[in-house]
C-alpha cells in the first residue's frame, strides 16, 4: 500500500493557463462595461446604418454599404483594441488593479498578451453583429476571408500596442482624454467614412501611413474590390505593431 504525499507544493500555473484565465477575466470586464460596449459596438453600427442609408458623404460609385462596411469593421477594431483598452487599463493602473496583478506570477508580457486575446474575443462578437447588419443592408463581400482575418489580427496587434503604450505611461485622466481625441482624429482622417482621396494630395500619403488607414484600405481592397492581400497595408500594420508592442513591453508600469 502506497502512502499519499500531502506535502504542499505551491507553484505558479503554467504560463498559457495564466494568460487564458486573465484573458477571460478581461473579456468579461469589457462586456460588463456599458459605456465601453457602446463605444465598441453601438457607435460603429449606428455609423454603418446612418451613412449607408443617407447620402451624407460621396463614396463614389457602387452601393454605399460596400464602401462603409469594411471601414466600420476597422473602426470596431480600433474602438476595442485601442480606445476601450487604453481607457480601461489606465484606470486599472490608477486604482491599483495592475499593482495587485504585478504581485502575482503573471508577467508583464503575460498581461499584455491576455489583454490582446480578450480584445480578439470581443472583436469576434463585434464582427458577427456588424456583418449581420451590413448583409441586411445589402452588402455583398468579395475576396478572401483569410486575408481579411489576417488584416484584422495585425490591426488588433497594432492598436493594442498603441493603447497599452498610452495607458502604461500616462495618468488615467490623460489617457482618457488622449484616447478619445485620437479616436475622433483617426475616425475623421483614416478613411473610415470619408475616402482618403477627399483630402489634399499632399496630405493623403501621410494619412495612408496611419494604422486605421492601412486597416480600412486593406479590408476595403479585399472585401469590396476582391483584391489579393495588399502588402502595403500589411507592411504598415506590421510596423505599427512591432513598434508599439515593443515600446509597451519595455515601458509599461504596473502603478
Amino acid at each position: 500500500m502506497t502512502t499519499l504525499d500531502l506535502t504542499p507544493a505551491p507553484k505558479a500555473a503554467p504560463f498559457p493557463r495564466m494568460v487564458l484565465a486573465q484573458a477571460g477575466a478581461e473579456a468579461r470586464a469589457i462586456l460588463r462595461n456599458g459605456e465601453q460596449l457602446m463605444l465598441t459596438l453601438i457607435i460603429p453600427v449606428l455609423l454603418l446604418v446612418g451613412f449607408s442609408l443617407a447620402p451624407l458623404v460621396d463614396v463614389g460609385e457602387g452601393p454605399r454599404v460596400d464602401f462603409l462596411a469594411p471601414g466600420v469593421l476597422a473602426l470596431a477594431v480600433m474602438s476595442t483594441a485601442f480606445t476601450g483598452q487604453a481607457i480601461a487599463t489606465g484606470f486599472e493602473r490608477r486604482y491599483g488593479v495592475l499593482k495587485r496583478l504585478g504581485a502575482t506570477p503573471l508577467s508583464r508580457t503575460g498581461l499584455l498578451l491576455a489583454k490582446t486575446l480578450a480584445v480578439i474575443g470581443v472583436e469576434l462578437l463585434q464582427a458577427v453583429v456588424i456583418v449581420a447588419v451590413a448583409l441586411a443592408l445589402g452588402w455583398q463581400p468579395r475576396g478572401s476571408m483569410a486575408a481579411a482575418v489576417l488584416l484584422v489580427l495585425l490591426g488588433t496587434a497594432a492598436f493594442s500596442g498603441l493603447g497599452l503604450l498610452m495607458a502604461g505611461v500616462l495618468r488615467a485622466e490623460a489617457t482618457l482624454a488622449a484616447a478619445n481625441l485620437v479616436y475622433l482624429v483617426l475616425l475623421g482622417c483614416g478613411g473610415v467614412i470619408f475616402p482618403l482621396t477627399a483630402f489634399p494630395d499632399g496630405v493623403e500619403p501621410a494619412l495612408a501611413l496611419l494604422p486605421i488607414s492601412a486597416l480600412t484600405g486593406g479590408l476595403r481592397a479585399v472585401l469590396a474590390d476582391g483584391a489579393a492581400l495588399p502588402l502595403s497595408a500589411v507592411a504598415v500594420l506590421v510596423a505599427w505593431a512591432a513598434l508599439t508592442l515593443g515600446l509597451a513591453s519595455r515601458t509599461f508600469r504596473w502603478e
